[in-house]
């Protein structure tokens, strides 16, 4: 399945379940591991659950790979590996402190010297 196919599937499965704040990040310039990340909160553990239940269904229904899916237990933050994407599920305030979309989003500057020197 295409990463175009598959991001449609995920966010149509996110909002079905009212997943709020969802942010896609291209990340092919940042990691050969994987071209997209998915980010989205949901308020609860059952709804980060069922948020991260449904991204997986869905997939598997349109014929696609669900390669892992991690943190189904606590529910605070759950991982869906599906190889060419992978979504990320949280509650705000784990979402806030970990903040992924930072950490992704843009290449550090290696070896520039900053403008005062």
């Amino acid at each position: 399945m295409n990463v175009k196919k598959l991001q449609e599937i995920i966010i149509a499965a996110l909002e079905d379940i009212k997943a709020k704040d969802i942010e896609i990040l291209d990340t092919r310039k940042l990691t050969s591991l994987f071209d997209r990340i998915v980010i989205a909160s949901g308020d609860s553990n059952r709804q980060v659950k069922a948020l991260a239940r449904n991204v997986h269904d869905k997939v598997k229904e349109a014929g696609g790979e669900v390669i892992g899916i991690e943190g189904e237990d606590g529910g605070e933050w759950v991982l869906v590996d599906l190889g060419d994407i992978v979504v990320h599920v949280m509650q705000p305030t784990v979402r806030a402190h970990y903040n992924l979309e930072e950490l992704w989003q843009s290449v550090p500057a290696r070896g520039k010297k900053s403008a005062a020197q």
